[in-house]
């Protein structure tokens, strides 16, 4: 996993904000073909300088998701509904992510908690941070699509990859508190959810 280094500062307020872990009006989601420079070399040249060179979208995700180095890390990345956004302060780019799936990164809370619509990988911080929750993911037919125990992230998070065009409900038990919250992955869908408040 890589540990991330300074990069240029010009800029990289305003590449945060875009980012950011806060919006309840999202802008509307760019699509995966586009960068703003418009060029595969581009988007090599950012990916090294992040070192991650040869990391395809999804694992991108998984990495910065899970990485324990502290929040803000220095870049930005959002995770649209089929794209992921890079940038460092003066390129951004937009990765493309797996067709049949969404990712739902989910911060389950007890007392406190943030706005949240795109998940910001660099700067969303969870409340229950390295805290053992028992997740269940289950759609509207029925469909069990996670049931499992597991450990927050250092960001207070923990992500599903899960298919599109589903929508339900998931549950998470902490230390016998318990709380659920409704779900989509269609079209438009949040891909952070800061709304499940865990109540004994």
């Amino acid at each position: 996993m890589p540990t991330f280094r300074p990069l240029l500062p010009l800029g990289l307020a305003a590449v945060l904000a875009l980012a950011g872990c806060s919006t309840s009006d999202p802008e509307p989601a760019p699509t995966a073909s586009t960068t703003r420079t418009g060029d595969q070399a581009s988007v090599d040249a950012l990916l090294a300088k992040m070192d991650l060179a040869g990391t395809d979208a999804r694992t991108i995700v998984e990495e910065l998701d899970t990485s324990a180095d502290a929040r803000p890390l220095p870049l930005a990345a959002s995770v649209r509904e089929d794209a992921l956004l890079l940038g460092d302060g003066q390129t951004e780019v937009a990765l493309p992510l797996p067709e049949d799936e969404f990712y739902v990164s989910l911060a389950p809370f007890l007392d406190q908690t943030h706005e949240c619509y795109f998940h910001s990988l660099a700067t969303c911080q969870g409340e229950l941070a390295q805290e053992e929750v028992t997740v269940r993911i289950v759609t509207d037919d029925g469909t069990v699509l996670v049931d499992e125990t597991t450990t927050t992230y250092s960001n207070g998070f923990v992500g599903f990859w899960v298919p599109r065009d589903v929508a339900g409900t998931i549950e998470v038990e902490h230390e016998g508190a318990t709380g659920s919250v409704p779900f989509a992955t269609t079209e438009g869908s949040p891909t952070c959810i800061t709304t499940l408040q865990l109540e004994a």
